[in-house]
């Protein structure tokens, strides 16, 4: 296998294990106004990801940085052309950081409420914005001869994208609706099991219509189907784990169904990586994007070094701050 491909299945990981990661950060955050009743459950649904929240986007950090390193003509182009989209992810991440640490600052229930809403938008806006940014390198986009973006804002906001963006953010409402009752106890257990069942009825029948689109529409491959066929499947195992009770088998259904979906997205993408519909041959791809073969030996050999440190570090982490928490367990103030 070429170093080239190589890094473009590792950016892919990378991708993968962000948004199962952050996936259930953004839903619980997308969920905080509806299943906190009042202080205590809010910060009942905050304390569930609250020692994981900032591990979790690293995950993004990484993907950028590897992009820039393997692939610098790929991240030229798209972060150039997808700038305000990014930018608004990128504003919409600091904001929800900040008010994570904020909000218990002071005493005053405004005060809460004021950052508890930019938790609610700082997570509902990336869920939102990464569908339709991965629903438009998919799709193509306008490139010239250069491999420079061509199009406008308006090009991005075509009902493909648009749809994929409704995809993730009801994937991740119901992956975070299912995490959260994997992680607490009581009444907001059995409302956050609840919640997931309905929500994942919407989220699978938008995956289903995206899905079939990709194939069928934008780009297919014998792989791609059966990655989007397995995808489904897991979706449907894990809201019938969530119904019987199982959360934990259930949390499993959902992370695999949204690390196959990104699978599908990639194996249709390949060996393009950002295709061009004004013109195929301006289309970037894995080989004329992609860094000289000495610095993706290079980065190979870090990779090959401190990746197994970072996932050893963070399962440690998930490990002692996995047992569940209750209302019982946050003060009355």
């Amino acid at each position: 296998m070429e170093l080239s491909t190589l890094w473009f299945l590792l950016i892919a990981v990378l991708f993968t294990g962000y948004f199962i990661l952050e996936g259930f950060d953004f839903g619980v955050g997308i969920l905080l106004p509806v299943l906190g009743r009042d202080e205590r459950e809010r910060r009942v649904l905050i304390n569930t990801i609250g020692p994981v929240w900032d591990g979790n986007e690293v995950w993004v950090l990484t993907a950028g940085g590897a992009m820039f390193a393997a692939f610098p003509a790929w991240y030229a182009t798209l972060f150039s052309g997808f700038y305000l989209p990014l930018l608004l992810i990128l504003v919409a991440l600091i904001l929800r950081g900040v008010a994570f640490e904020y909000r218990g600052k002071r005493p005053e229930p405004r005060w809460k409420a004021r950052w508890d809403a930019a938790i609610f938008a700082g997570s509902l806006l990336p869920a939102l914005l990464w569908g339709v940014a991965f629903g438009n390198i998919v799709r193509g986009v306008r490139l010239d001869a250069d491999h420079e973006y061509a199009g406008t804002l308006w090009h991005l906001l075509n009902p493909y994208a648009l749809l994929g963006g409704l995809v993730t953010l009801t994937l991740f409402t119901t992956h975070g609706a299912v995490f959260l009752a994997l992680k607490t106890t009581g009444d907001i257990r059995a409302r956050a099991n609840a919640l997931a069942a309905r929500a994942g009825l919407v989220a699978a029948a938008l995956a289903v219509a995206f899905l079939a689109w990709t194939l069928l529409g934008v780009r297919g491959g014998a792989a791609a189907a059966v990655l989007a066929v397995l995808a489904a499947a897991a979706l449907v195992a894990g809201l019938a784990a969530n119904r019987a009770g199982r959360e934990g088998w259930a949390f499993v259904g959902t992370a695999a169904a949204i690390a196959l979906s990104v699978a599908t997205l990639f194996s249709a993408l390949y060996p393009n990586v950002l295709p061009s519909i004004s013109d195929s041959a301006n289309s970037l791809t894995v080989d004329n994007a992609s860094s000289t073969p000495y610095t993706l030996k290079i980065m190979t050999w870090v990779a090959l070094v401190f990746t197994p440190v970072v996932l050893l570090y963070q399962g440690w982490t998930y490990w002692v701050f996995r047992r569940r928490v209750d209302v019982r367990d946050i003060p009355d103030t």
